[in-house]
């Protein structure tokens, strides 16, 4: 689709969702030049109220007002999971481009009607997947790409967090599978979603899951064992009982030339960078880091900046609906492998 904005136009942003993410959203918007916050929307009128007077924008109590506003080029979706599907599909009716928070949704069927309905409408489909904006992780990236490795056999990711029973407490679709709880689908997203984007297609998985310190429907525990269709091996391990609070959020990488670990809160800190191939700029990589004062990381500015270079019709998305996807897949599949006690084999799985 031909973008219609002109270079020095601002693209207009209207929030669904006042929680803890949308703070993150609406903070780098506010850093970019060219984008504009109009209007926020949430259920409960005072929220609303009080974001929009911060923000000094429209506020809105039903998302539907929202997406009648002319002025709203996109929409993020900032709600629980499981309300994605339903408002990036009407977003998209309404002629909304789409930037929907992490996991895209609960379900495959769900997600094919986002991308569906966003490519019918003509309108982009964004979904958050801003760790891969991190530099070490930008830096893994590019070594893979350039074969370093040599062979790769071996990935893992591992998330070592803490959450107490008062968060799971706090909203229901926190502690609820069909909502999108658990910590498969809701905290290791982001890393499971780097163990697919890096190691590619996944031949098959078996997992287990376990409830071991909170009163929930869901997990709060997840282990994985990986084939990828590449020949490597891999392991997702997940959980949210550490004690006394988050430990890390990694990814491993072992190739037959090469071994690198990005590790701290959330993929952030290079801890480990060897290669056989030594360059001079190896000991500058092997500090690569960044501090960020939470999860979130810091990676959300070079996301919404390609969501607006997208916009503005320079390129395609780097994280578009079909990028964001493939990570739902396996989380699915694990949840089935853990139900089942079986290995999954995902191309029998995504024909189901």
């Amino acid at each position: 689709m031909k973008s219609i904005f002109p270079a020095h136009k601002k693209i207009r942003f209207g929030i669904i969702g006042c929680g803890r993410i949308s703070k993150i959203h609406t903070a780098v918007l506010n850093q970019l030049p060219g984008a504009e916050i109009c209007a926020v929307c949430d259920i409960v009128e005072e929220r609303a109220k009080a974001y929009a007077e911060e923000l000094k924008c429209f506020c809105y109590t039903d998302y539907h007002d929202l997406l009648k506003s002319k002025e709203i080029d996109v929409v993020n979706i900032c709600t629980p999971t499981h309300m994605h599907v339903t408002m990036a599909v009407d977003a998209a009716l309404a002629g909304k481009h789409v930037v929907t928070e992490k996991p895209m949704a609960t379900t495959l069927a769900d997600a094919d009607k986002m991308i569906e309905t966003c490519k019918r409408n003509g309108v982009k489909l964004f979904v958050v997947k801003q760790n891969r904006y991190n530099p070490p992780i930008v830096k893994l990236k590019e070594a893979i790409s350039e074969g370093r490795f040599g062979k790769i056999f071996f990935g893992k990711t591992s998330v070592y967090w803490q959450r107490d029973q008062k968060y799971y407490n706090e909203h229901e679709w926190f502690r609820t599978r069909d909502m999108g709880g658990g910590v498969l689908i809701n905290q290791a997203s982001h890393n499971i979603d780097m163990l697919c984007w890096l190691l590619g297609p996944v031949e098959s998985v078996y997992a287990k899951i376990q409830t071991f310190t909170h009163s929930i429907e869901t997990e709060d525990f997840g282990l994985g064992i990986i084939k990828f269709k590449n020949g490597a091996l891999g392991v997702i391990e997940a959980t949210t009982c550490v004690y006394p609070k988050n430990i890390e959020g990694s990814i491993t990488i072992f190739g037959e030339n090469g071994s690198v670990k990005v590790g701290g809160i959330q993929m952030n800190h290079m801890q480990l960078w060897e290669f056989k191939d030594f360059r001079n700029e190896d000991e500058i990589y092997s500090r690569c880091a960044t501090l960020p004062p939470n999860v979130y990381g810091y990676g959300h500015i070079k996301f919404f900046e390609d969501v607006l270079r997208v916009i503005k019709g320079s390129g395609i998305a780097y994280v578009d609906g079909n990028e964001g996807k493939p990570s739902l897949e396996l989380i699915l599949a694990m949840y089935k492998s853990a139900e089942t006690g079986k290995e999954i084999v995902m191309s029998e799985f995504l024909r189901l």
